[in-house]
């Protein structure tokens, strides 16, 4: 018996290392490989496997990173995580490093963020923007300029600013990022020392209050709900009218179960409008070509014991899970028409 509860044991020993790399291997492919690639070749996200990147990126970073994401830019909050699974996840793109990852040091860098503002301007902004709102886009090729690897990273993001240390982003500043369009402040822009901690001093100056995604969501409610006074089809000729009315094209009208039922047995007391503008189609699409999830536009009427109601999905809840800051102006806008026609259709 003790040789056989040995063995198991000898065995256990061998496995559990190859099973805990392929449980972090899994959990990356799980929730990082779509954007970063499945060897952190990168796509939409930067590359993750970039030697230059790894060489400047403290294991606490990529954990705070994937714990904060960028709010607004694509990269979400993997709060529902714990802590093991993104230590795992850290540990697999660690796995990726030609030396050792770099020390995390959290000594705040001293710096006039006045001046620091000025030079970010004059330097920085042209590809990070404005306040390092970063590179309009996903990070798709449709989304940004081809000539471009990726969509400039948000330097004054917050999750960036919560994720980074002064340190860290010092070091990126003066250094660059060798295979990237990330210059050397130091070789290539010509500012000293004294001029990098002013930048990051002012990059730090932009980081503001956390605010959870949850916090987000809970202001919007998922689906837009409007009691009519008029029968069904009164009701769908009135939202046909009103789409209309706000140059939108009528693409077709259906009932909800199209499709997962024979047409006899459709439902005749629900029923789906579809219309689009095409111009605020292309623009949105170039915005985020995910929007096309949920475009066409559509509004439902359903009637249920003689009452009807319209609804729709709420464009800036799901604006919150699209997390694209350049994505809340065209759901706001969505959301204001689907409001509109609305109220229009049963006034």
């Amino acid at each position: 018996m003790s040789r056989i509860i040995s063995q198991i044991l000898l065995f256990c020993c061998w496995v559990a290392p190859v099973l805990a790399v392929e449980t972090a291997e899994q959990l990356y492919l799980d929730n990082c490989s779509i954007c970063h690639g499945n060897e952190g070749q990168g796509g939409v996200g930067i590359p993750l496997s970039l030697d230059s990147f790894l060489q400047q990126a403290p294991d606490e970073y990529i954990q705070r990173t994937i714990r904060y994401g960028r709010p607004g830019r694509v990269m979400p909050s993997f709060d529902h995580l714990n802590t093991r699974q993104i230590q795992r996840i850290t540990q697999y793109i660690s796995s990726w490093r030609q030396s050792p990852a770099p020390l995390w040091d959290e000594k705040t860098v001293q710096g006039n963020a006045t001046a620091g503002e000025i030079l970010f301007n004059k330097n920085c902004s042209s590809c990070h923007h404005a306040r390092g709102k970063g590179g309009h886009g996903t990070g798709l090729k449709f989304s940004r300029p081809k000539a471009l690897p990726i969509s400039a990273p948000a330097i004054g993001n917050n999750g960036f600013l919560y994720s980074a240390s002064d340190q860290m982003i010092k070091q990126v500043i003066m250094h660059g990022r060798k295979a990237t369009p990330m210059p050397s402040a130091i070789k290539d822009l010509a500012l000293n020392e004294t001029q990098v901690n002013d930048i990051v001093a002012y990059l730090r100056s932009l980081q503001t209050a956390w605010v959870s995604t949850q916090q987000k969501l809970d202001k919007e409610p998922p689906v837009l709900v409007y009691d009519s006074d008029y029968s069904l089809k009164e009701t769908v000729a009135n939202i046909e009218r009103a789409a209309v009315g706000m140059n939108f094209r009528l693409i077709r009208k259906q009932a909800l179960d199209f499709g997962f039922v024979k047409p006899a047995a459709e439902s005749k007391h629900e029923e789906i409008v579809f219309f689009c503008n095409f111009n605020f189609l292309y623009e949105a699409l170039k915005l985020d070509p995910r929007i096309g999830m949920f475009l066409p536009c559509r509004i439902t009427a359903v009637e249920k014991n003689g009452k009807v109601q319209v609804m729709s999905i709420n464009p800036k809840r799901l604006s919150h899970f699209f997390n694209n800051r350049n994505l809340d102006q065209a759901c706001d806008k969505m959301h204001d028409t689907y409001t509109s026609i609305m109220e229009d259709a049963t006034l």
